[in-house]
């Protein structure tokens, strides 16, 4: 009897562990990522990263337990404008020599309501690591039409401060301390 109870918790134990792997990759051709910031008050730039990934780990189907991880190139970023491009790059700015990557880890993730979540995680800029909680909005799911994968859609949106990231030596009435972060894509379970 002992020896069928733990053949049976055994097999419960490696179900929930096989459930518990949810992977999603990032479909990088239908995902974009972005920021926004203020210039002298009077009109919004916005920044598009080029190059970037994000992976999904979940075991609940509502993504109520998920942890998300993202990375994006910095020396990718593009404003439409090559001289503040060019900028951006230098030690004043994201100092791409040394820093070159953006990171973000998920630590808590809190169902607000329906598709709503309140998502928690470290911010890693400049090397410079900070907590940030971001407004997540499952867009949806879906069986892809030829691949017949399943698919999640997600949207996120938060503001941080670039100077506690040691982003920028311009004064916040010419360049704004706060940055509009924005991404959304479709994921790939795998």
């Amino acid at each position: 009897m002992k020896k069928l109870l733990f053949l049976i918790a055994t097999t419960v134990i490696c179900i929930a562990t096989t459930q518990a792997q949810n992977v999603y990759k990032l479909d990088k051709s239908h995902a974009t990522m972005t920021f926004t910031v203020t210039h002298l008050g009077l009109s919004e730039i916005d920044g598009v990263f080029k190059s970037f990934d994000a992976t999904i780990t979940a075991s609940e189907e509502d993504f109520s337990d998920a942890i998300f991880e993202v990375s994006a190139d910095l020396t990718t970023v593009t404003t439409n404008q090559g001289g503040r491009d060019k900028h951006l790059q230098k030690e004043d700015m994201f100092d791409t020599a040394n820093h070159p990557n953006l990171m973000f880890k998920s630590t808590a993730i809190e169902k607000i309501a329906d598709n709503n979540f309140k998502l928690t995680g470290d911010l890693t800029i400049k090397g410079v690591t900070k907590p940030v909680t971001l407004d997540l909005i499952l867009m949806g799911t879906a069986v892809h039409p030829r691949s017949k994968k399943n698919l999640a859609g997600f949207k996120v949106s938060g503001t941080v401060k670039r100077t506690d990231y040691g982003v920028g030596q311009m004064p916040a009435m010419v360049v704004a301390e706060e940055v509009v972060l924005r991404a959304s894509g479709e994921f790939v379970k795998q």
